[in-house]
């Protein structure tokens, strides 16, 4: 077996295998076998068992973007040191426990759970994916792709694509304030601009992605969104818990200049 055969191998045993299982056996345990509901039982399981990773990509997106106004003034106050302009940028994360690599771990996480539902979707429906189903569940034999006798989850469905757009664009939104003022930025600037970009972008792009694709996977990034939205809610509050505490640092704060 050369290396690609080995990658492959590997991806079908620790990801596609199991996501497929535990779809089937969702689908087989719920009453009336809703495909719709497996889908939906499962994306609320993967976020569940990523809430840790999940949560303190959520924690440092939040945080860096509350350090913004600080991280601006340590640009505009230092633009001609760019060694003392890194480095107390890089102090000022620090600070405030800040590592921007946990995000692209998390989304590094994702993506390989994302193709491996999309061929789970595409292809662990029809009858030949029955020889990748543990011992310990059994064969449903046909699928049926309805949701609520109302969406056909083989198919593509602009409603649902729709759907998942604007519930990117909510969750996105979330991490910005509505106003550039309240971030102590004015509201022609770069970042301000890219920040709108940023909004508009994901949503789009959500949207162009899962036109053509079945159903299922938006609706598996419809619940992926809720959740997120629920999760970001959850942990913002407890950022904002923490911070109004006595003898809390408030994000963005110098704190040798306290």
């Amino acid at each position: 077996m050369n290396l690609f055969g080995l990658i492959g191998y590997l991806y079908t045993i620790v990801f596609y295998q199991p996501l497929l299982n535990a779809l089937i056996l969702l689908y087989d345990y719920f009453p009336g076998r809703d495909f719709g509901i497996a889908i939906i039982s499962l994306t609320v399981i993967i976020r569940l068992l990523l809430y840790p990773l999940l949560a303190e990509s959520i924690r440092v997106q939040k945080v860096t973007n509350d350090l913004q106004p600080k991280i601006k003034e340590i640009q505009e106050k230092y633009k001609n040191d760019k060694e003392q302009q890194a480095a107390l940028q890089l102090k000022l994360l620090k600070d405030n426990n800040v590592n921007i690599f946990n995000g692209f771990f998390v989304t590094l996480i994702q993506l390989p759970i994302l193709i491996a539902l999309y061929r789970v979707f595409i292809h662990g429906l029809q009858a030949s994916a029955s020889g990748q189903l543990y011992s310990f569940v059994a064969n449903p034999g046909v699928v049926n792709p309805m949701f609520l006798n109302l969406i056909d989850l083989s198919k593509p469905s602009p409603l649902m694509v729709l759907a998942a757009g604007a519930l990117q664009f909510f969750q996105s939104k979330m991490f910005y304030p509505a106003k550039a003022a309240g971030m102590g930025l004015q509201s022609d600037s770069a970042q301000v601009t890219m920040q709108k970009q940023f909004l508009y972008v994901l949503p789009v792009m959500t949207v162009l992605i899962f036109w053509k694709f079945p159903a299922a996977l938006s609706l598996y990034w419809v619940v992926t969104s809720i959740c997120a939205i629920i999760q970001q809610k959850i942990i913002f509050k407890n950022l904002a818990q923490k911070s109004a505490k006595p003898g809390q640092p408030v994000l963005g704060e110098d704190p040798e200049n306290k």
